[in-house]
């Protein structure tokens, strides 16, 4: 599901790559329900089964430098580890108890030492994604205690039908309950996900999510459009043309499109920036952890499914959690997919994550650190009015984000 101030600096949204830190990223595959849209490798399971996997990942943290070598792996020598983020996403990782996710926090301070970074860049961020309806006061000022100071909210929308036909167990009152506990427990950043495409959303509908929105005044907003694809039960309805889950009343492409118009024009003059295809924020509070992956900076991934990335290398843990336990638990890492990053896939990279920034890409840095030159990949999408070039950065043109995808397969050809 990952879809305007085009003169973001990156001086305020993006440090340079050589003052990044880690990113450290934890997955916690347990929902309370299975969304009818989720193409995640996610599951409904006991409760039983959350402490035996914390343990897991703990242990995976704990003793990474020796699992990564029984395992092939080689990215000491990419990786700064003062860790600068924590993420810990899902899933539904607010399902845990309290205690549970103080413990990861508390291994990840133990293993990655974040004090000089904390000097220099400020406090650690945490991130931590949670269902509306799974807070409570007590577990807000738990978070906080751990090292948690942002929370990600998979509000989705803020109409209760919409909701209803997606499979979300709240509703929108659920939703201005848990923002207020969070305010009151100490948390100053917080981030709400919309999607636009859900079942039985209009345009009047997605306004009144959006002013919804506006009026709660979230520090982030991220906006998904709808994916369709055979990794969930809806996306499948749809391609097979049947009626369950709501599938006639999934808009058009032509009308996500517009929904995500709409939705730049509204939080553009909500005051925040645009800094990303899918992300807004008011000045300050962009994604640090989120802007690794399109910096193309290094980030380690523990837990089942977690994916990691040294520069050279890119590698995911198995998805089956029981599979995940069991390999740590035997002193392995239980590494599904390993690839080297040649210098010509880090290039492609460098173009596909980089115009996803609104401040767009260096075209200078890039032929430098690759050797090549790549300004003539851009002229006809310039003159087809796709993207806009301005002395050494190119980015995608100003009302053609909702069409970026033309752009990314056109450059990779």
């Amino acid at each position: 599901m990952n879809p305007e101030n085009k003169t973001v600096a990156g001086s305020k949204i993006a440090a340079t790559r050589s003052q990044r830190g880690l990113g450290v990223y934890v997955q916690v595959p347990f929902c309370q329900t299975k969304c009818t849209y989720c193409n995640f490798h996610t599951g409904v399971v006991s409760g039983a089964r959350f402490a035996p996997y914390v343990d897991a990942v703990c242990q995976e943290i704990r003793g990474w430098r020796e699992l990564y070598r029984r395992a092939g792996l080689r990215c000491e020598e990419e990786c700064d580890f003062a860790a600068e983020t924590v993420y810990i996403g899902g899933g539904t990782p607010s399902l845990l108890d309290p205690g549970l996710l103080e413990r990861v926090m508390r291994t990840i301070r133990e293993t990655f030492p974040s004090e000089a970074r904390a000097t220099r860049e400020g406090t650690l961020e945490g991130t931590l994604e949670a269902d509306p309806e799974t807070v409570t006061l007590e577990k807000a000022r738990a978070w906080v205690a751990a090292g948690i100071n942002r929370v990600s909210f998979g509000v989705q929308s803020f109409v209760d039908r919409e909701l209803v036909a997606a499979g979300r167990m709240h509703r929108r009152a659920d939703v201005h309950r848990a923002h207020a506990i969070l305010r009151a427990a100490g948390i100053g950043n917080i981030s709400f996900d919309l999607i636009a495409g859900l079942a039985w959303q209009t345009r009047e509908s997605w306004r009144e999510s959006l002013e919804e929105l506006r009026k709660l005044s979230p520090e982030h907003v991220s906006v998904y459009l709808l994916e369709v694809d055979e990794g969930s039960r809806l996306g499948r309805e749809l391609i097979q043309g049947g009626p369950r889950y709501s599938a006639g009343g999934v808009p058009s492409d032509d009308e996500m499109a517009e929904f995500y118009e709409t939705a730049c024009a509204i939080l553009k003059g909500a005051g925040y920036e645009h800094y990303e295809i899918s992300n807004w924020a008011k000045p300050g509070h962009a994604s640090r952890h989120n802007l690794k992956y399109w910096n193309r900076e290094p980030y380690l991934g523990f837990g089942a499914g977690a994916h990691s990335f040294a520069g050279k290398e890119r590698w995911a843990n198995t998805h089956d959690a029981a599979e995940y336990v069991k390999a740590i638990d035997g002193g392995r890492l239980p590494v599904e997919q390993q690839e080297a990053v040649s210098s010509d896939m880090a290039l492609e990279e460098e173009l596909f994550l980089g115009l996803r920034k609104l401040e767009g890409i260096d075209v200078r840095r890039i032929e430098k650190e690759y050797d090549t030159e790549i300004r003539e990949r851009f002229a006809e999408f310039e003159k087809a009015g796709l993207v806009e070039c301005q002395g050494d950065m190119v980015r995608l043109a100003e009302g053609k984000l909702s069409i970026s995808n033309e752009v990314f397969v056109g450059l990779m050809k």
